[in-house]
């Protein structure tokens, strides 16, 4: 189906509670008025010119409550084809999890995030360990180190960090890393774990080069969101954005905060959603001096493979794109 068609169709969907005897997840029904081209602002009449994951969407946030169905139906009308939910503690990585069931295309983590990380214990790890064995569950995190703010101590936060690379060992799971002002110490001990665990993503990547190569050493992936559309705080991200192994990057919202600085015009709410993703990736795409759709299918090629997503389980009816433009 056509973009323009599909993006004032209103589709047949699983609501909470109701019975869909096809599948268990199942796209969203929505207010046309929500979806329509003609209803939108500009800056979410944007298409991928081909299909994108966003690898990093607080989709549990309260903000999305009201309008969960509308933000997917976006989602997949600007070309994003697969959602990763963060979880940061139980209570939302079980959230993201029962989200994942329900709608296609939505995939969760599970971890404690160093905010909370005075928080662990036995019982905590043990709830962890569980999640991490449920199919919907594709990473272990959002975990790592914080010393921007400590609120757990850095003694706090290394010991849960450890306690949950050892759950990414068991689980054989792919780790969701956060990491702030922590670059030196973050290294070491991936260093001393990287034998054991598999892949990991350095989520939300806003460190200078030497924490870049420093990662990439370790043979890291890259997350980058909306930080670099930010002349303020993100202009050193657009001299490093082009040193990143295109094999290695790969693409996120981190909504609903980090909202882009590069959007025609400011949006009501200053909500960000993953229907912004083209956005991030236009602005990465001009700073390596490629094409967009380029960008697009090498991001989305590492994410699939990094989360082992099948294509076929992305978001229904999001293959709808404008012409490539690279």
């Amino acid at each position: 189906m056509a973009g323009s068609a599909w993006s004032c169709t209103i589709r047949r969907t699983l609501r909470k509670g109701a019975c869909c005897p096809d599948d268990t997840r199942s796209s969203a029904l929505v207010d046309p008025a929500e979806t329509c081209d003609d209803f939108l602002p500009e800056a979410l009449r944007f298409r991928s010119p081909a299909p994108l994951v966003d690898i990093g969407a607080n989709l549990t946030h309260e903000s999305f409550a009201r309008d969960l169905d509308a933000v997917l139906a976006r989602a997949r009308m600007a070309g994003v084809t697969h959602l990763i939910l963060t979880g940061t503690d139980r209570e939302h990585a079980e959230q993201a999890v029962e989200l994942a069931r329900r709608h296609t295309g939505l995939y969760a983590t599970a971890g404690v995030h160093p905010h909370d990380a005075s928080r662990w214990d036995p019982a905590l790890q043990g709830a962890m360990r569980d999640l991490h064995q449920q199919p919907e569950v594709v990473a272990v995190g959002e975990c790592g180190l914080d010393f921007n703010r400590n609120l757990s101590t850095p003694a706090e936060q290394e010991r849960a960090f450890e306690a949950q690379l050892g759950l990414a060992v068991e689980s054989g799971k792919p780790l969701f890393v956060h990491e702030r002002d922590a670059g030196k110490r973050m290294r070491e001990i991936l260093h001393a774990w990287r034998d054991d665990i598999g892949d990991a993503v350095i989520h939300c990547f806003t460190a200078d080069r030497d924490t870049l190569y420093g990662y990439l050493d370790l043979d890291l992936h890259i997350g980058l969101t909306g930080w670099l559309c930010d002349e303020r705080r993100g202009h050193h991200l657009r001299e490093l954005v082009g040193e990143i192994p295109l094999d290695r990057l790969m693409v996120e919202t981190d909504c609903p905060y980090l909202l882009p600085r590069n959007l025609p015009a400011k949006l009501k709410g200053r909500r960000h959603e993953p229907a912004l993703l083209p956005w991030i990736v236009r602005e990465i795409a001009h700073w390596r001096n490629i094409g967009e759709a380029e960008l697009a299918r090498a991001t989305t090629d590492t994410a699939r493979a990094f989360f082992r997503l099948a294509a076929a389980d992305g978001l229904p009816d999001a293959g709808a794109h404008q012409q490539e433009n690279d």
